[in-house]
């Protein structure tokens, strides 16, 4: 006999996580090598194989553009993008904004030495929110129909820049997700296997009942190591493919 389909209330999920509603979120910084590759290997899904949808945010929900970052930034700079583009690296100061355990002033302090521009905070903040390049083409139908077999959540690596400003932006196509976890908050990154756990015990489902969407084959492959149903997203055609295995058809 499966296991019973039971969800836990919001009000049992940690505060130190962002719920479902208009307010802010926490945001996506992408690692900027985006050719990612993975293994072909999908899940075998079927209707009733799981009782949660798990989603990545940047570009599973929302497009991302470290082009458009670069441009605001040398534009600031008065340099090429592609300079900027060259020297950028997700250093140890990134992933530490990521989890927060440093704040936007001394990851832009940090950015002024490794890009060797004298740009201003104010400066810095209006590239890096730049990256948002609007929802992923067909992803708020597919969510909207989802939300209504399941619960859904989503699990970003972000920063608090980027959580400002999505949550609000974005405010729409978020509230689909009964909570945000975010790494700035709990203190967690995709792909240690413990941010994994921290969230597989938040939700309150085995991880074999989940099923994890991201683009990036690190944390694929990170969430198949804890036990959780992952498809390596490159497209929203992706996550319909996924949707319609489970039984759950929406029109694009």
């Amino acid at each position: 006999m499966g296991p019973t389909r039971t969800h836990p209330t919001r009000k049992h999920v940690s505060r130190t996580m962002l719920p479902r509603s208009r307010q802010p979120v926490e945001s996506i910084a992408a690692c900027p090598q985006f050719s990612y590759t993975v293994g072909a290997m999908t899940p075998d899904l079927s209707p009733n194989s799981v009782d949660v949808l798990l989603f990545d945010i940047g570009r599973v929900v929302l497009d991302i553009s470290f082009d458009k970052v670069m441009a605001c930034w040398a534009g600031h700079a008065g340099c090429a993008p592609a300079d900027l583009a060259g020297r950028f690296v997700v250093d140890d100061s990134f992933k530490h904004h990521e989890i927060g355990r440093i704040d936007d002033a001394a990851f832009f302090a940090n950015l002024r030495d490794t890009l060797g521009v004298r740009l201003t905070d104010a400066q810095f903040l209006e590239g890096w929110n730049a990256i948002f390049a609007g929802e992923m083409p067909g992803i708020a139908p597919l969510l909207a129909g989802a939300a209504q077999r399941m619960p859904l959540y989503a699990f970003s690596n972000t920063n608090p820049a980027h959580v400002a400003h999505f949550s609000v932006a974005y405010a729409d196509v978020l509230s689909h997700f009964r909570t945000v976890f975010l790494s700035s908050t709990i203190g967690l990154r995709k792909p240690d296997a413990a941010a994994y756990d921290h969230v597989v015990k938040a939700i309150g489902v085995p991880a074999s009942r989940i099923l994890f969407f991201d683009d990036t084959a690190a944390n694929i492959e990170g969430a198949r190591a804890r036990g959780l149903h992952a498809v390596h997203v490159t497209s929203t055609d992706d996550v319909a493919r996924a949707l319609s295995a489970l039984g759950i058809e929406s029109k694009i």
